[in-house]
């Protein structure tokens, strides 16, 4: 996969995740990592009872299950008891399904049993909404953030889980609806396809239906494919095998209008998503300062610096985070608001997260504790910490902000790009002093490191700085 590819893949896919219209397919591969079996395995000792190689029956496992239970009377009790061996409820998700769940998608599909994903959002401290049976898609869970749906059921109940031939034949008439709803999501959002092998014949007839309903104009999706590699002491006939199949696969889902990334290896998915995730955090910037003296500058001049501030960082597209510091929330959020409301483009709370610390908390210690889950709870929604002024009175004197000081602290460790305003003194001005050898010693982004060192250049008025924050953040967004 080229550099190139990936970055407009993670472009676009970014840009549905600010829609509101990305979503997920996961497979049984992306449950490897926490320890779960694939299909092959799943099956292999029931294989073995009925004298077959679940590895040579690979492309008709659905059948394989089905040859089981008619060898069994039709009795499904070993299938049954493989799926809960197989798939503990108490698995802790691995690091991909905690990135997803980060992500602002509220639309989960999976063909896998396992409780992963949900459990991933839950611990994400989001209200997940679970549909394994018909009947659950007539009902809404109150304030859901996502939805997951597992068409093919769930391992608390595992005697009911499409598994075997015949309820793939029978899964229109038993699961129509979820047919509907897969249908019309894959209609109207973005799919990423995960650890997913595309030989499940319920999808393959929704993608069907869709090319031949929408043609030429069905929705873009991605897949992301682990690329065949030669195995230990596998022939060079076999490995020529694979790769055929894999491209002719991969030609195949373009007439679904699914593009595919190959990887090397597993771990560079979770890179992917790892860059995803950075990549939509990058769009909104967490505002850190307070002011109780203003670095010698006019006051008038230091309300027009912050409300014009304000419109640019809303006009060029970031989403704004604020702790409502003192001295400077009110006219930045005032020009941000205003600038909202001229563009007309989408709901105040798309643009603007503002939370006023909670101040009446009698215990110190418990205040301190909680201000800490708060702050950091902000700080995590973005990508770039900007940081103004912050100072505050202390004993009638004016001293750094030691709330700034831990604001950059916790945004260091979220892997935020640190934006320390140095012109405008105090704690911005120390920290600017205190990221600079690492800024100047790296190579990666030298547009960065110019417009570093000239926000900390000394200027006459703060509006002076606009052109250079805004230098700053652009030389952010090529890189």
């Amino acid at each position: 996969m080229s550099t190139n590819d990936l970055e407009a893949f993670v472009n676009e896919y970014v840009k549905e995740l600010h829609e509101g219209t990305a979503a997920v397919f996961l497979g049984a591969g992306m449950s490897a990592p926490a320890g779960f079996v694939d299909w092959v395995k799943l099956l292999e000792p029931l294989a073995k009872q009925l004298g077959l190689d679940a590895k040579m029956e690979a492309d008709h496992l659905v059948a394989l299950a089905q040859y089981h239970v008619n060898d069994n009377g039709q009795n499904r009790s070993g299938l049954t008891k493989r799926l809960i061996q197989e798939f503990p409820t108490y698995a802790k998700p691995p690091e991909n399904h905690k990135l997803l769940a980060r992500l602002p998608i509220s639309t989960y599909w999976t063909t896998n049993y396992d409780k992963l994903i949900e459990r991933a959002l839950e611990d994400a401290g989001k209200i997940v909404d679970v549909k394994f049976r018909t009947p659950h898609l007539a009902s809404t869970k109150p304030r859901r953030d996502a939805i997951v749906f597992k068409m093919h059921g769930d391992v608390e109940h595992a005697d009911e889980a499409v598994i075997t031939k015949d309820d793939y034949e029978r899964y229109s008439l038993d699961r129509g609806a979820f047919v509907n709803a897969l249908t019309g999501d894959l209609v109207s959002k973005t799919f990423l396809f995960l650890g997913f092998s595309f030989k499940d014949p319920n999808l393959d007839y929704i993608l069907s239906r869709i090319r031949i309903t929408f043609q030429q104009h069905s929705r873009q999706h991605y897949c992301i494919f682990k690329k065949v590699m030669k195995e230990a002491g596998e022939s060079l006939a076999d490995f020529e095998y694979k790769q055929q199949k894999q491209r002719h696969l991969i030609e195949d889902l373009k007439r679904f209008n699914v593009r595919t990334l190959l990887v090397s290896d597993y771990p560079e998915i979770t890179a992917i998503l790892q860059q995803i995730y950075r990549t939509y955090r990058r769009r909104t910037i967490f505002i850190s300062g307070s002011a109780d003296e203003l670095n010698g500058w006019d006051e008038k001049d230091v309300h027009e610096f912050l409300f014009s501030l304000g419109r640019i960082l809303i006009q060029k597209g970031y989403r704004l985070v604020s702790g409502f510091g003192l001295g400077i929330s009110n006219e930045l959020l005032s020009g941000a608001i205003e600038q909202i409301y001229a563009q007309r483009q989408g709901h105040i709370q798309d643009h603007l997260v503002v939370r006023p610390f909670p101040r009446a908390i009698a215990d110190d210690n418990k205040r301190k504790a909680f201000w800490h889950e708060f702050r950091t709870d902000l700080i995590s929604q973005a990508g770039i910490a900007l940081f103004l002024f912050g100072n505050t009175r202390l004993d009638g004197k004016i001293v750094h902000a030691d709330g700034v000081d831990k604001e950059f602290r916790i945004a260091q460790s979220l892997d935020l790009v640190m934006l320390p305003v140095g012109a405008t003194g105090y704690s911005a001005k120390s920290l600017a002093e205190e990221m600079s050898p690492a800024v100047e010693s790296t190579t990666e982004n030298p547009e960065f490191k110019d417009a570093f060192r000239r926000l900390q250049e000394v200027v006459t008025k703060p509006q002076e700085l606009l052109d250079k924050i805004s230098s700053a953040l652009d030389s952010l967004s090529k890189h």
